[in-house]
């Protein structure tokens, strides 16, 4: 019996991806029909013509084959259309029917873990990251085609990005749990349990094993990742996050075993420590940040570690670097500093560590190598609130909140600003405003300030380019302000007299 024509396209678009996964996800020839077939089960469908008689029966019909080159966005849009226009689907259960028949169309982790030891044993780490970087992509838990839509530039030293595909988060609370769901399965948004969870949208994520310091850890990419290659390590275990002297050897495991990529771990403190600090894990990718690149203000030296070398870094916010060879001896020396900072009080800078509240100091390591060997990087953070400022001192303060309120997490305090998706609107009402001469909307009061500062850096021009100079410098000065906000030490005298409680002391430079 020939199928209604409405479903004739659906037939063909089931066809098409089922190509696309065997040139881009592995599928073997042998599962086309069981694969097939496993799609079909979603929406009953139990009439299909077989490949030649459909390709005969939609003969004639105008047809243009979506490009990919491994990316699904084309193949799986044609799919969505023809299941939407065969009243299979509604509009809003797009999302999770891609999310469903990719999962069907990609490997299990089994082939998958398999095939990246391979990878990793014949061409090496970084060769294995790229390799499930791309297959990321190709199955579409990766979202290119969204990320490559974010406006990037570069200001005042640092990456400004929007993020035009989350929300923004305001919320602490919910880091504390890790962003649970009723139930408690799986226990948070990144415990393994998520692989293929189609409770949270998973049957496309894809995990593959790590060993950090004699413990099992596992990888996955971001589905929104703010740069290249950004992921995420995970702990097996669901356990709080927390730093010790082995967070500084997983850190630098990570980075031996993969070449060219960074990791950092989040302060474990709320308001600053990104959005899941209910389960142990770390952050990186394969981007050079603009911390990692920054010189340093003053090297310091200590008796007790002669293998390294300690330096403060020329940079908004306070952070201090252990650059060394010997991995023992950085892991030593950035716990040294770790602890120290966690029972540093300074009155005059309201640096107090712990209260009836709890823990407020911390840091955030991030971990690259160079030619100088291991640097980590220690950006020393505080959580403490005023009344003046009640969502933290050493926080964004109340006049940048229009550009950013939330956290500054471990990637922001690397030089990579990720600023909400409502500021493309808002920023082009405020461009509108410049170039035709106006004053501020009515609508924006809480952006006077930012306004006079872009009007100021215009001067008389007011031509669509000129303007636009004119925001992303805006945008990149309150960026570098507020991570001047987050500085602990305002000054080189402060941060020396804290590292001279250490048995840290500045050294000749010629040493």
């Amino acid at each position: 019996m020939t199928p209604p024509p409405h479903l004739l396209t659906v037939y063909r678009s089931i066809d098409n991806l089922l190509a696309y996964a065997q040139d881009y996800l592995d599928l073997d020839a042998r599962d086309i029909t069981l694969t097939r077939n496993r799609i079909f089960e979603i929406f009953s469908l139990d009439s299909y013509p077989g490949a030649q008689e459909l390709q005969a029966l939609l003969e004639g019909n105008a047809h243009v084959e979506p490009t990919h080159s491994g990316r699904p966005d084309g193949v799986l849009t044609d799919f969505l259309d023809a299941c939407e226009k065969a009243a299979l689907i509604e509009p809003h259960g797009r999302a999770a029917m891609a999310d469903r028949v990719m999962g069907i169309l990609s490997s299990p982790p089994s082939t998958i873990r398999t095939k990246f030891a391979a990878l990793n044993a014949s061409a090496g780490g970084r060769a294995a990251m790229e390799w499930f970087y791309n297959y990321g992509v190709a199955n579409d838990y990766v979202k290119r085609s969204v990320l490559d839509r974010n406006p990037r530039f570069e200001s005042h030293g640092l990456i400004i990005t929007i993020n035009l595909a989350k929300p923004e988060f305001k919320d602490p609370r919910t880091a504390a749990s890790g962003n649970s769901l009723a139930g408690g399965y799986p226990k948070c948004t990144i415990c393994p349990e998520n692989e293929g969870f189609a409770g949270r949208s998973k049957a496309t994520l894809r995990t593959v094993p790590l060993r950090l310091a004699g413990q099992d850890w596992f990888w996955q990419f971001s589905p929104y990742g703010y740069f290249k290659q950004h992921g995420i390590a995970v702990n097996t275990e669901h356990i709080p996050m927390h730093i010790d002297e082995a967070t500084f050897d997983r850190l630098m495991d990570f980075i031996d075993a993969f070449p060219g990529y960074f990791i950092g771990c989040n302060a474990t403190l709320p308001r600053i420590g990104g959005s899941v600090l209910g389960h142990d894990h770390y952050q990186g990718g394969l981007e050079t940040l603009p911390l990692h690149t920054t010189p340093a203000r003053q090297s310091y030296a200590s008796e007790e570690e002669c293998a390294v070398v300690l330096e403060s870094v020329e940079w908004p916010g306070s952070v201090l670097r252990i650059v060394g060879s010997d991995r023992a001896a950085v892991a030593r020396a950035s716990y040294g500093i770790t602890r120290a900072w966690n029972t540093y009080t300074n009155e005059r800078l309201g640096i107090i560590p712990r209260d009836s509240e709890g823990q407020h100091s911390g840091v955030s390591p991030t971990c690259v190598h160079t030619a100088r060997g291991y640097e980590m990087n220690i950006i020393l953070r505080s959580n403490i609130t005023s009344e003046r400022y009640p969502q933290g001192v050493f926080h964004a303060h109340p006049e940048f909140f229009p550009i950013k309120q939330e956290s500054i997490g471990l990637i922001e305090a690397q030089g990579l600003f990720i600023l909400p998706a409502r500021l493309q609107r808002q920023l082009a009402l405020l461009a509108r405003a410049l170039e035709e001469g106006r004053d501020l909307p009515e609508e924006l009061p809480e952006f006077a300030m930012i306004f006079a500062e872009m009007r100021q850096l215009l001067g008389k021009a007011c031509d669509k380019e000129s303007v636009e100079n004119a925001i992303r410098a805006e945008l990149g000065s309150v960026c570098a302000r507020i991570l001047e906000n987050t500085a602990v030490f305002p000054s080189e005298e402060d941060t020396e007299s804290f590292l001279a409680e250490c048995g840290w002391y500045p050294r000749d430079a010629q040493n």
